[in-house]
């Protein structure tokens, strides 16, 4: 494995774990997502639904409250794990929610059970997006 493909294994892998913990008894479509810090630290989170259907918590924001209540504040790399074929890219919240801790060339890996299947920037997924940046300090 070269030394770029580690970090994205070892992202993949606690997105893959997040997802398997995930609690979805209600759409059965569980979810995983992993973000990493600059500083290397990665924090993982599983969508978690509840009876009153959809008011349920969404994978990469369970992973981004991780980072932040960790004190964290910047994403460099997301890796978001969800099963079917189609790809299971982050919803409009969530793409919301990366913005205000990321750039628009932060990379999202979006993966299958078997690995990342195609992987976009944030400009690509929220492109002409508004952010932190555009309120006054």
């Amino acid at each position: 494995m070269s030394r770029n493909a580690e970090p994205l294994a070892a992202l993949f892998a606690a997105a893959r774990a997040a997802q398997m913990n995930a609690y979805a008894p209600y759409s059965r479509f569980k979810v995983g997502a992993a973000v990493r810090t600059p500083g290397g630290a990665v924090f993982s989170g599983g969508n978690v639904e509840n009876a009153a259907y959809p008011e349920g918590v969404c994978a990469e924001t369970s992973a981004i409250s991780a980072m932040a209540l960790a004190g964290e504040r910047r994403i460099v790399e997301i890796c978001v794990v969800g099963d079917g074929d189609a790809l299971c890219t982050p919803c409009g919240g969530c793409r919301q929610r990366i913005r205000e801790f990321a750039d628009a060339r932060t990379t999202i890996h979006v993966a299958g059970p078997d690995g990342v299947r195609k992987t976009f920037t944030l400009a690509d997924l929220l492109p002409e997006s508004f952010g932190p940046g555009h309120l006054p300090a």
